[in-house]
C-alpha cells in the first residue's frame, strides 16, 4: 500500500515533533500512586507515593530551578499533625537522593545480596524495615542532582552562586522546604532531617537556617556517615584519628594478629581508641622531636593495630595516608580495599603504587543503583521524563568557604530544647570514618551541657552501612527508636534549673 505524500510527510513531521521536544523538566508537576508495604512483623501498610517537581524562586518570585522529590505518606492516618515527617538528603555534593531512598529508609529496596553486592536482575523489592510505619518521608534532590535542574532566564546564564556552595545550598533549600511543608500541611508535624555524607553538612546548616529564617523548629537531626561539619581536626589530630579505621578494615580483612583477630570488632576498636587518645596523639604532637625509641614503639603498635608493616609507618613519619593504606593492606594478595567501604576489593593494573586505580565499592554500587532508580521512578511511580537521572550531577566548583555547619547545629540545639542529634557510622568507611564522626560529636558541644541529646550508633559495614541486610534492620530500628524518644508529647520546650 502506498502512502500519499502529504500523509507520509505528516507522519514523519509528527514523529519529529514527538522526539525533538526540548529536554526540560516541568517547573511544577506531581503524580501519585497507591502501594502496600509489608513490614517485618507481616503488617500490611497502605501508602501513597507522590513524585514530582516544585520550583525554587528568586527574590522577584520567578522560578530559577525546579527540584524533583518523592514523598511517601502512610494512608488512613486520622491525625496527620502528630505524625512525624522525615526530610531526607544525600550528599556529594552533587549526589542524587537515591542511596537512602532505595536502600535504607524507603518502602522499596534494591535487589542486592545480604552483604550489599549487586545481583541481577536489577530492580527493587519490599523493604520490611522501612520507617514508613512511624513517619512520612520526603526525598529531595538538590539542584542538578537526580532530575532537578536550573531554569535559566531567556538569554541569560544561570547564576551558579545561588546554588553551588555550602551556604547557598542551605539558603535555597530552606526556602524550598518552607514551601513544601506549607503545601502539604505539615507545619504541625514533628520534623526530622536526615543526611548522608555531605548531606550531613547540608542538614546541620539547615537545622539553624530553618529555625532562624523560616521559623521551623525540628525534633531531630540524623547524621549518616558525617563530614567534618567545619569542625577543625587538622595536624596531629587528623593523623591520629585514622588508626581506629585502619584497625577496623584490617580486622575485616583478617590482617591482624591472633590476639586481636579473635576478638569481636567492637572490643578491638575500644582498645585502639584508647591507645589513639592516650598515647598516639601525644606522640604525634611531638613530631620530629619524638625520641627514636618511642617512635619505633609507636610504629610497632600502629602496625599491630593496622596490619601494615611498621617500616611503612616509619617511612611516612607515622603519617600513612588513606589512599596508601587502601593500596597497601592487601598488596601482597593482589587486591586493593574500597575507600567508602573497605569490605570491597579491587584489582589494579600493578601491585606497585601509592593509591588504588579506582574505587571498587562505588563501581559496585552504581552497578545496582543506577538501573534501579531509573526503573523505579518511571515504571513503578509513573514519573515519565527524558531527563537523565543524575547519580552525580554538575555542581562544581563548589564554594566550601564559610562552613560553620557544626556550630550551626550546636546553636540550633541550644535554642531548641526539643532538638536531638543521632550519628550513624559504618566502621569500615574510610572516607568519613566512624572515629572522626565520634570526634565531631565530642567537639560539637564543648561545654558538654547538651551531651544527653547527642548519640552515636556504629555498624559493621561501610559508608552506606544499610546495604548490609543486618545493618539495614538495625539502623532503621535505631531511627525508629530515635524518633519515638525525641517526641516530647506535652512537655514544654524549655530549660529548667531543677
Amino acid at each position: 500500500m502506498k502512502l500519499k505524500l502529504p500523509l507520509f510527510m505528516a507522519l514523519i513531521l509528527g514523529s519529529q515533533v514527538i522526539f525533538a521536544q526540548s529536554r526540560t523538566l516541568p517547573v511544577e508537576s506531581a503524580v501519585s500512586s497507591k502501594h502496600k508495604l509489608i513490614t517485618e512483623s507481616k503488617e500490611t501498610i497502605s501508602y501513597t507515593a507522590t513524585t514530582g517537581t516544585q520550583p525554587v524562586w528568586d527574590e522577584m518570585g520567578d522560578p530559577i530551578a525546579s527540584l524533583h522529590y518523592t514523598y511517601y505518606t502512610r494512608d488512613n492516618i486520622s491525625n496527620r499533625a502528630s505524625r512525624p515527617l522525615v526530610i531526607s538528603f544525600n550528599g556529594g555534593p552533587g549526589s542524587g537522593s537515591v542511596w537512602m531512598h532505595l536502600a535504607y529508609t524507603g518502602p522499596r529496596v534494591l535487589n542486592i545480596d545480604t552483604e550489599g553486592f549487586p545481583v541481577q536482575p536489577y530492580g527493587v523489592s519490599n523493604n520490611p524495615y522501612s520507617i514508613l510505619d512511624v513517619a512520612d518521608i520526603v526525598y529531595v534532590n538538590p539542584v542538578n542532582t537526580g532530575y532537578s535542574r536550573t531554569i535559566p532566564a531567556a538569554g541569560k546564564e544561570v547564576d551558579r552562586s545561588k546554588f553551588f556552595g555550602v551556604n547557598a545550598d542551605i539558603a535555597y533549600l530552606a526556602e524550598w522546604l518552607n514551601t513544601f511543608v506549607t503545601r502539604n500541611n505539615r507545619w504541625s508535624s514533628p520534623k526530622y532531617l536526615i543526611g548522608e555524607s555531605y548531606g550531613t553538612t547540608r542538614v546541620s546548616g539547615l537545622a539553624l537556617a530553618l529555625q532562624n529564617n523560616q521559623w521551623m523548629y525540628l525534633n531531630g537531626v540524623i547524621l549518616v556517615s558525617p563530614t567534618e561539619l567545619g569542625i577543625n581536626r587538622e595536624g596531629p589530630v587528623e593523623v591520629a584519628n585514622r588508626l581506629p579505621y585502619f584497625a577496623a578494615a584490617a580486622w575485616y580483612q583478617k590482617k591482624l594478629g591472633a590476639r586481636l583477630q579473635q576478638k569481636p570488632l567492637v572490643e578491638v576498636l575500644e582498645e585502639v581508641e584508647k591507645y589513639t587518645i592516650n598515647e598516639l596523639l601525644p606522640a604525634m604532637v611531638m613530631g620530629g622531636f619524638l625520641e627514636a625509641d618511642k617512635k619505633q614503639a609507636v610504629a610497632q603498635k600502629m602496625s599491630e593495630y593496622s596490619g601494615v608493616d611498621a617500616q611503612v609507618f616509619l617511612s611516612h613519619n607515622l603519617e600513612v595516608p588513606y589512599p596508601y593504606f587502601w593500596k597497601e593492606l592487601l598488596r601482597e594478595e593482589g587486591y586493593t580495599v574500597g575507600r567508602l567501604d573497605s569490605r570491597y576489593l579491587g584489582i589494579d593494573r600493578k601491585r606497585a603504587g601509592e593509591r588504588p586505580d579506582y574505587n571498587s565499592e562505588l563501581t559496585s554500587w552504581l552497578h545496582s543503583f543506577t538501573p534501579a532508580i531509573n526503573y523505579y521512578l518511571q515504571e513503578e511511580l509513573n514519573f515519565k521524563t527524558d531527563i537523565k537521572y543524575n547519580m552525580f550531577g554538575p555542581v562544581r566548583p563548589w564554594d566550601r568557604s564559610g562552613d560553620n555547619t557544626g556550630e550551626n547545629l550546636r546553636q540550633a540545639m541550644a535554642q531548641n530544647p526539643y532538638l536531638h542529634v543521632m550519628t550513624q557510622s559504618g566502621y569500615f568507611d574510610g572516607a568519613t570514618t566512624y572515629f572522626n564522626a565520634k570526634y565531631n560529636m565530642w567537639q560539637l558541644d564543648p561545654s558538654g551541657v547538651m551531651k544527653d541529646r547527642l548519640s552515636f550508633k556504629g555498624y559493621e559495614s561501610g559508608h552506606m552501612m544499610y546495604l548490609r541486610r543486618e545493618d539495614l534492620k538495625n539502623a532503621n530500628n535505631d531511627i525508629r527508636d530515635f524518633i519515638k524518644m525525641s517526641l516530647p508529647g506535652k512537655q514544654a520546650a524549655k530549660y529548667t534549673n531543677d
